[in-house]
């Protein structure tokens, strides 16, 4: 990468301030959320010419400062189902906290509609095709220890979702740095067409692109898209690093830049930043493993396993959990966002406040996700329980899986999804509503029993489904039969270090699912009321006791939970 070429209208003895890169501490990385929970496979939403159709609707909707959903709507000819969701997936992605989007209530963010230039970003992003997995670089390690495929894979479809992650080759989520690079790569390649949409023409002059500049406001919205420095919250925003806005006079209007020379600067530093990256995978390839990394081979263990992995980007990841609890709180996490990736027949908890969460390629276990206040999505699992206080959930190629879900928004099934249930939240711990007012949850609304079913075929994805098959409808979730929904018990591990009030489940049940609940109640203790009356000699009690004993202990067994208390002995 030392060779590559400079961008075409960049020179090397160009004494433009503008023309100089970053430091190192301060690159240009991509933001990750609009790539990683942004996109929507909604065909209307992927243009064959993006710019001459976003360029159209950027004129047509010039005359609104915001875009609600009816216009958004008529404007792309889609139902107002899908607008309300670009929305509101819009509203979980959004760069700036302050924008009045991200700040409306989850019942309003259709009135109050999205600023257009976000908009158009975020409609040009859905041209991005995600990077293909990877093959795990432990094959045989993961081989040992992953279950079998399902009993549905011969029959349900030619390619399931866990045929696809778990083929013989062990194909596992790209590594951070490789996606990094993906991205980065794909804003290069676009770059000159995004900020033709993001420039205004200047007067007088013609058509061509040199009549094209940038406002200070206008480069800001690149915020959508990358940002400067590992981390967003370090505070620098793409203006203040920018040589050509750097030093402007806060009291004084910023005076626009050609748009050419804002390309010249992104596009070397966008190379610079791929530059280091290459450096990092080649040195990370070639040096020994380390306890960071990413792809830690899957082992048994318990709770303190230190499978946690802190990114220098603010996740935390949580990969390769077999046949194990384990569990983390808002102390023990480096950053807002956790992927839990790769984990097998485990009980994992992850009792925080978060921004987002990913759960890929897991199976035959439970996961508890305390509350996400943008967004959670689950791809690619088996059989797995998930519990979750979400703002909004997407369920994309899982199978078997049930889903306990308190969410403010309408939860999104896409892609090869078979034999899917929902069913109302059904946990508690005692920081729980303290999390969920730190991450925004309302707890009077969940639309668990709401789900939005959209295409099979993800666009993003090619290896979603085989090429050339006509989209159809995902199969949607049912819902968990109230008489077999019960409560899921979280264990107090640190007794009387936690100052939570939450004593109860914070969303209110359904009417069926109360009754049930109250049946299921009213019947354990008329057994133990039984218990305590019935006449038995001491020598019977014993039996009885002696009974019911082995009789837990084999259901232990049987379901694994016995793990749990080894686990749980073991801390």
């Amino acid at each position: 990468m030392a060779d590559a070429a400079e961008p075409p209208s960049t020179s090397t003895s160009d004494p433009n301030p503008s023309a100089s890169p970053l430091s190192p501490s301060s690159q240009i990385h991509p933001r990750r959320e609009p790539f990683e929970h942004g996109l929507l496979p909604i065909p209307k939403l992927i243009f064959p010419d993006p710019t001459q159709t976003l360029g159209q609707l950027r004129q047509k909707l010039a005359s609104q400062p915001r875009v609600d959903a009816a216009a958004l709507a008529e404007a792309l000819q889609i139902s107002t189902d899908h607008a309300r969701l670009v929305l509101d997936t819009l509203a979980s992605v959004l760069h700036s906290e302050s924008d009045p989007l991200v700040k409306a209530p989850p019942g309003e963010i259709d009135s109050v509609g999205a600023d257009s230039r976000d908009l158009i970003l975020f409609l040009y992003i859905q041209s991005y095709k995600k990077l293909l997995p990877r093959t795990h670089k432990d094959s045989a390690a993961v081989a040992d220890v992953w279950p079998s495929t399902s009993a549905f894979d011969g029959y349900l479809s030619a390619l399931s979702p866990l045929q696809l992650v778990r083929s013989n080759s062990r194909r596992f989520m790209p590594s951070q740095a490789d996606e990094e690079a993906h991205q980065l790569s794909y804003l290069q390649k676009h770059m000159g067409n995004i900020l033709s949409l993001l420039a205004e023409p200047v007067e007088g002059e013609g058509e061509g692109e040199e009549s094209l500049v940038l406002t200070m406001e206008g480069f800001e919205h690149l915020g959508f898209l990358m940002q400067v420095g590992e981390k967003s919250s370090e505070g620098v925003s793409l203006g203040q690093a920018a040589p050509f806005f750097a030093n402007s006079d806060p009291d004084m209007p910023a005076v626009p830049v050609p748009a050419s020379e804002v390309l010249d600067w992104v596009s070397q530093n966008i190379t610079s930043a791929l530059e280091a990256i290459t450096e990092r995978i080649s040195a990370k390839e070639n040096g020994p493993s380390s306890a960071s990394d990413q792809d830690v081979a899957m082992a048994d263990s318990c709770n303190n396993s230190g499978k946690t992995s802190p990114s220098s980007r603010g996740t935390s990841f949580i990969e390769g959990i077999s046949k194990s609890s384990y569990v983390k709180q808002a102390s023990d996490l480096k950053g807002s966002s956790v992927k839990v990736l790769n984990c097998h027949d485990s009980v994992i908890y992850i009792l925080a406040p978060l921004r987002y969460a990913t759960v890929y390629g897991c199976s035959d276990s439970t996961i508890v996700l305390g509350a996400v206040g943008k967004a959670v999505r689950i791809e690619h699992c088996e059989r797995v329980h998930v519990i979750t206080a979400a703002k909004r959930v997407c369920i994309a190629n899982c199978r078997e899986c049930a889903f306990f879900l308190g969410v403010n928004q309408r939860p999104l099934m896409v892609g090869d999804n078979h034999k899917l249930q929902v069913a109302p939240y059904n946990t508690f711990y005692a920081d729980l509503e303290a999390h969920m007012v730190e991450a925004g949850i309302e707890a009077n609304i969940n639309k668990w029993d709401e789900p939005l079913a959209l295409g099979v075929v993800d666009p993003h994805d090619s290896l979603s489904h085989p090429a050339g098959v006509s989209d159809v409808q995902a199969e949607t979730a049912a819902r968990i039969d109230p008489d077999l929904f019960t409560n899921f018990l979280i264990p107090n591990w640190f007794g009387g270090e936690s100052l939570g009030m939450t004593k109860d489940n914070p969303f209110p049940l359904p009417d069926n699912y109360m009754e049930s609940r109250q049946k299921n109640l009213k019947s354990l203790d008329e057994m133990k009321q039984l218990l305590r009356d019935t006449p038995l000699e001491d020598s019977r009690k014993r039996e009885l006791s002696s009974a019911l004993h082995v009789l837990f202990k084999d259901w232990l067994y049987a379901s694994g939970n016995v793990r749990q208390l080894y686990c749980l002995q073991g801390d």
